[in-house]
C-alpha cells in the first residue's frame, strides 16, 4: 500500500470479547485516564489511515490476516513502562508475545509507514494499558495490590479491529476483519477466569 497521511483518529487493534471486559475495566475505571476514550485493546498499528482511505486499508488487513488463525490469549501478568519525571503506565502482559508480535510485523508490512508502535529502542511490546501512576512510591503499592487481586483471564481472539474516532468523541469500531476463513458452527467461546 502506497504510503499517506496517518491521523491519531485511527488504530488497529486487538480488542478482548465484550465477556472478556469487566475485569479489565473494573481496573480501568480506577486508574486509566483514558478510560472513556479507549476500550480495553492492544496496539498494533498507531496512528493510522485517515477515515477516507478505510476501504482500501480493509483490504489490506484482511490480506495481512487470511493466513492468521485464531488463537487463544491470556492476561496473566501486569508490567509497566518508565516515563520522564516519575510517571508510569501501568499493563497486563498478552500472551503468546511471539504470536502479537508476528502478527503486528505481518500488519506493517502492509503499512510500512506506520510503524510508530515498532520504533522503540526494543520494537513492538505487547499490551494492554489498564492505568497510570505518579512516582515510585505510587506505583509499587499499586502493582502489589493489582498483582494480588487479579486471577488470569483467557479468551479466544478471532480478529482485529481498526477503530477510529471523530473530534474528541470516544473510539468506536469502524471494522472487525477475522482471522483466516470464516469459522462455522456454534457461538465463539467466552472468556474464563482461571483461579489465582
Amino acid at each position: 500500500m502506497t504510503s499517506v497521511a496517518k491521523t491519531p483518529q485511527s488504530a488497529v487493534v486487538a480488542i478482548p470479547p465484550a465477556d472478556a471486559w469487566e475485569p479489565i475495566q473494573a481496573i480501568r475505571r480506577r486508574h486509566d485516564t483514558h478510560f472513556h476514550r479507549w476500550m480495553p485493546h492492544v496496539t498494533l498499528l498507531y496512528p493510522f489511515r485517515p477515515e477516507a482511505d478505510f476501504e482500501a486499508a480493509i483490504e489490506a488487513l484482511k490480506h495481512a490476516c487470511q493466513s492468521a488463525p485464531p488463537f487463544t490469549v491470556t492476561l496473566a501478568r501486569f508490567s509497566h513502562f518508565v516515563h520522564g519525571r516519575g510517571r508510569f503506565t501501568i499493563w497486563l502482559e498478552p500472551e503468546p508475545r511471539d504470536v502479537f508480535v508476528g502478527l503486528q510485523s505481518a500488519l506493517q508490512q502492509e503499512f510500512a509507514d506506520c510503524d510508530d508502535v515498532s520504533a522503540y529502542a526494543g520494537g513492538f511490546t505487547p499490551h494492554l494499558s489498564v492505568g497510570q501512576a505518579s512516582g515510585a512510591r505510587t506505583l509499587e503499592p499499586l502493582l502489589a495490590e493489582l498483582r494480588a487481586s487479579w486471577s488470569p483471564l483467557t479468551f479466544l481472539l478471532r480478529g482485529i479491529s481498526l477503530i477510529h474516532r471523530r473530534g474528541d468523541d470516544p473510539f468506536r469500531v469502524f471494522a472487525d476483519v477475522p482471522f483466516g476463513r470464516p469459522s462455522g458452527g456454534g457461538p465463539p467461546p467466552g472468556s474464563t477466569r482461571g483461579s489465582g
